[in-house]
């Protein structure tokens, strides 16, 4: 870590991100930042490509998902021929 220059805020978001890679809510993680507004902490999931990527992996692909196909009720279609 040579000529790498740590400060306070360094280290205040290095906590945060441990926090959030163990699984913390970010609401926890505002409380224990002492954030003013929890939109302040959702920087912290918009700066993390390694959150973003387990998450994308938590999604099934597409052709692993049952086809869904869209089923207007008889109500619908009636409401929309009587246009």
């Amino acid at each position: 870590m040579t000529g790498k220059n740590v400060t306070p805020h360094t280290l205040r978001h290095t906590c945060a991100m441990s926090l959030l890679h163990a699984g913390i809510d970010t609401a926890s993680i505002a409380l224990w930042l002492g954030h003013a507004s929890i939109q302040t902490t959702q920087i912290y999931l918009h700066a993390d490509l390694e959150l973003k990527q387990r998450t994308l992996e938590r999604v099934p692909a597409l052709d692993e998902r049952p086809p869904a196909r869209y089923k207007a009720s008889d109500a619908l279609i009636a409401f929309l021929k009587n246009r």
